[in-house]
């Protein structure tokens, strides 16, 4: 029986790590964790070993190297219009994760709320249970065959004892991408109700159909109430390196940096100045490997909807969401997948505190080499052969 803490008791091991697992037992396709099959820019890979080469192998500034953080603040300023002092508003992480857990720690008291937009990435949950606070989850609305956020019933639950918005665009797991006209006006309802807000803007740059992104920060009244995070990871294809940051107002960021330091303390020193270069020169690189992820997403969508699955749109993160059949089980049909067919996916309900409308949902990562996702279609081919 788990000894874990109460407030950690609904927690066992992440869906991801389940499915994973699942994929690598029965030799399956991985399209379920978000991770791609193939390597960043070569100078990036290049820089982080003659850093390693070069002795750059000891503990770094407790808020990031410089030349990172200055790298950070002017691909915003560049991108997004929204400026930051890299020596006081930035802070580099342990990937984007810790930069969500440590802003939910160092600015959410016990016992007040965080609201979180349904279905929503784990990792918020398990944060504000860390943070002894409560979750309340707003459901996404329909939006056609993607979604959008559905402002007045975030209006609708905000209360005396919330504390905090927890907004995600492009959105995982769905792929939809929420428009600037909803931004604003859930920006408003923040300012109106003076909610602070975790912005994760992580795939802000997987994004296809000529969509743009837009920060949350750079919404009027919102720079100084955001945390925004994101990270190297989705961009530069390096989950592995967990290199993050987090942006904020100083008062806002002190928090920040008051919980992390106690978390990680520093980051992987050595990787720092290669995700700088990247940040600063792999412009093209970046805009490449977007336009091959569409065409991965083309192939996936195509090979679901042959195999007899109905398909949402998905206009940015790298993934798909299908529908399996109404009164179906996503998260027995994903546990099944990889024996059946060879392949892993991720039910959607399981990031949900109300599954049952999500309940046929399952998610597909494109995020792979055109090759592995041509495999994973041929053996989906195979589900209307499968009991």
């Amino acid at each position: 029986m788990s000894r874990s803490v109460h407030r950690l008791r609904e927690f066992g091991e992440t869906v991801f790590a389940t499915m994973s697992a699942r994929a690598v037992e029965f030799d399956a396709v991985n399209l379920g964790q978000g991770f791609p099959d193939s390597d960043g820019p070569p100078r990036m890979l290049e820089i982080a070993c003659e850093e390693i080469r070069a002795g750059n192998n000891q503990y770094g500034p407790g808020r990031g190297l410089p030349v990172l953080r200055e790298a950070v603040a002017a691909q915003r300023a560049r991108d997004h219009g929204v400026h930051y002092d890299p020596d006081t508003e930035v802070l580099i992480t342990v990937g984007a994760t810790e930069a969500i857990s440590a802003a939910v720690l160092g600015l959410v008291e016990p016992g007040t709320e965080v609201i979180v937009l349904e279905p929503y990435y784990d990792a918020y949950a398990a944060a504000i249970a860390l943070a002894g606070a409560r979750r309340v989850a707003v459901p996404l609305a329909a939006d056609g065959a993607t979604w959008t956020v559905d402002v007045a019933a975030v209006r609708a639950a905000i209360t005396a004892d919330t504390a905090m918005l927890i907004i995600n665009s492009p959105h995982n797991p769905t792929g939809a991408v929420f428009s600037r006209a909803t931004l604003s006006e859930l920006a408003k309802v923040c300012v109106e109700h003076d909610l602070l807000v975790l912005s994760d803007e992580v795939y802000e740059n997987l994004l296809f159909d000529a969509l743009p992104h837009t920060a949350v920060a750079s919404l009027p009244g919102m720079r100084e109430r955001t945390v925004t995070v994101s990270s190297a990871a989705k961009s530069y294809n390096v989950t592995g390196w967990k290199t993050g940051w987090a942006l904020a107002p100083a008062p806002l960021l002190d928090a920040v940096v008051t919980a992390k330091q106690f978390m990680s303390y520093v980051g992987a020193t050595p990787f720092q100045p290669a995700v700088a270069h990247a940040l600063t020169h792999e412009g093209p690189w970046l805009s490449a490997m977007v336009a091959e992820l569409a065409t991965g997403r083309d192939i996936l969508v195509d090979g679901l909807r042959s195999a007899g699955l109905s398909v949402h749109d998905t206009h940015g993160t790298y993934f798909v969401i299908a529908d399996i059949g109404e009164g179906r089980d996503g998260l027995d049909f994903c546990l099944e997948l990889p024996a059946r067919i060879g392949v892993a996916a991720i039910p959607v309900q399981v990031f949900c505190d109300d599954p049952g409308p999500w309940r046929s949902k399952v998610r597909f990562a494109f995020g792979k080499k055109h090759e592995t996702l041509h495999r994973g279609v041929e053996r989906l081919q195979l589900l209307d052969e499968c009991p």
